[in-house]
């Protein structure tokens, strides 16, 4: 055979073509389940580190008597972004099958 003829039969192992891989709707529902679940597992370990960290700085302040309470900076800056994080944790949620569909749809039609 030459490197421009395709097999006739598929290999065994790959994937048949001419067959439709439909997911059950209950394996995509666990899989949305496990992706919501670690998300909110990250969070919590994100606000964690947050919290000592930010605790440490502190009392680092509030060891050396500075008068300007200079951690506002590290707390506000980090604060953006671990509210970010909750809002993807807690609030969004990851598409439907059906707002998929959708787009694709829409997309097909540009």
């Amino acid at each position: 055979m030459t490197a421009n003829q395709v097999p006739s039969e598929p290999r065994h192992g790959s994937p048949d073509p001419t067959v439709d891989r439909v997911v059950p709707e209950e394996d995509l529902l666990r899989d949305r389940a496990l992706g919501r679940l670690k998300k909110k597992a990250d969070f919590r370990v994100h606000l964690l580190i947050y919290v000592l960290v930010n605790g440490m700085l502190v009392l680092i302040w509030a060891m050396t008597g500075a008068s300007f309470f200079w951690p506002a900076f590290i707390l506000a800056g980090w604060g953006i972004g671990l509210v970010a994080n909750a809002v993807d944790a807690y609030v969004v949620d990851t598409p439907t099958e059906k707002q998929v569909t959708e787009e694709m749809e829409r997309l097909r039609r540009r």
